[in-house]
């Protein structure tokens, strides 16, 4: 045993997970005062690795799906994703 096994992993939220959560509240607050063809910005931070528990980017938390589509989607789709993102990292929260 290399003590791995036995190191507890930390709690609670890693900072990049925190401030992608008050982007997507921005994003959702914006969306209330924004016109359908307004830019919506990405939520990729570049740190692309697909985690195996949940199946999302560690770096942005979206799936694969929601990735692949983010370029062809509609500004009103991106907005639903960002609310995706707000309430998976609300989820780990609790």
């Amino acid at each position: 045993m290399c003590g791995s096994e036995v190191t507890p992993k930390p709690s609670g939220l890693s900072a990049s997970a925190l401030s992608l959560l008050k982007q997507a509240q921005r994003v959702a607050l914006g969306a209330q005062h924004a016109l359908s063809s307004d830019v919506v910005p990405s939520p990729c931070i570049s740190v692309c690795h697909m985690s195996a528990d949940t199946g999302w980017c560690e770096g942005c938390w979206r799936s694969l799906d929601e990735i692949g589509s983010w370029g062809q989607s509609t500004p009103d789709a991106k907005r639903l994703v960002w609310s995706r993102i707000a309430q998976r990292i609300t989820a780990q929260m609790r």
